[in-house]
């Protein structure tokens, strides 16, 4: 199996709980909802969420027929089951698919998607080239990519650098590891690795304009978030808020070899060990006739994580 750079595995964490819902996170919640509605279109056949966690964003995306749910995380994916419901895995394709896989080794066929979002998950990539690489292989031509990441180029890092209570340089391009596995992004790092993969970004939105403790204590969440809104569109000339969203769409190439949006949840999945696409479907795993790898299905969930 490929060495892939290390993961951040929220197994067992109670962070939809500790972080958004007790974590006084109300506003940043809803300023990410503004920017995703503006963004993303309003229906589509078949979508991918990445990094998901416990479903926070899924609900936003019920325009789209189908919709695969994918962290690393099973516990993660036990709690996304639990708010959107759980669907039998096996046979014609459900609303929801719950997938537990590896970013850096994403299970499923070349150019099937047609919109995929990555929310609050590219900060924890050491190696983010590569993951973008793997989400470009399995979006269709034309396809829309939803990206937030978080930016080192933001106001407080710069005004911190300024004043020499920083050692790192935020306009520098090079990623920042500033907690292990937790890494802001130059907004140019990020466009020219989207532009060398293909893709051309049509729309950028800054967000999280006043995350500030003071502001979020005295004024309603969703008169900030409102305000917020309004400032958003200004990402288009410049970026130094602490989240930044783009909209970037697949250059129109390829068409001819795009595979046919699949009727059973089988034909979604490749091999992640030996790159097979003829896969089967067996009662609790499914299986790979090239290499004979057996990848778990348990609980309503595809495990392509670890081979069993």
């Amino acid at each position: 199996m490929t060495n892939t750079p290390p993961v951040c595995n929220y197994e067992g964490s109670d962070y939809q709980q500790s972080f958004w819902e007790q974590g006084g996170r109300e506003y940043e919640d809803r300023a990410e909802a503004i920017a995703l509605k503006k963004l993303l279109p309003a229906s589509g056949k078949l979508m991918l969420e990445l990094g998901a966690g416990a479903g926070r964003n899924t609900p936003r995306y019920a325009g789209f027929e189908h919709i695969v749910v994918l962290d690393y995380s099973t516990t993660q994916l036990a709690q996304a089951q639990e708010k959107l419901g759980r669907s039998d895995p096996l046979g014609t394709m459900p609303k929801y698919i719950y997938v537990a896989a590896d970013i850096y080794r994403l299970p499923f066929r070349d150019r099937q998607f047609d919109a995929a979002t990555m929310i609050r998950a590219l900060h924890h990539m050491a190696d983010a080239p590569k993951a973008l690489s793997q989400i470009r292989g399995v979006l269709r031509s034309n396809a829309i990519f939803i990206l937030e990441y978080a930016n080192k180029l933001n106001l407080k890092s710069i005004l911190r650098y300024w004043l020499g209570k920083q050692d790192w340089n935020p306009f520098t391009l090079e990623p920042v590891e500033f907690v292990k596995l937790n890494f802001d992004f130059h907004p140019r790092a990020i466009r020219n690795w989207l532009g060398e993969l293909g893709f051309s970004i049509e729309k950028t939105r800054t967000v999280s304009h006043f995350r500030l403790g003071l502001l979020k204590r005295i004024i309603p969440a969703k008169w900030l978030a409102a305000l917020d809104g309004l400032f958003q569109p200004t990402g288009t000339l410049w970026q130094f808020t602490p989240s930044v969203f783009v909209k970037a769409r697949v250059d129109e190439k390829d068409s001819e070899t795009m595979s046919s949006f699949p009727v059973r949840v089988i034909e979604l999945f490749k091999c992640p060990a030996c790159g097979n696409e003829k896969m089967e479907e067996k009662k609790d795993h499914v299986y790979c006739p090239n290499c004979q790898a057996k990848w778990a299905v348990r609980e309503g969930i595809y495990d392509f994580r670890e081979k069993v």
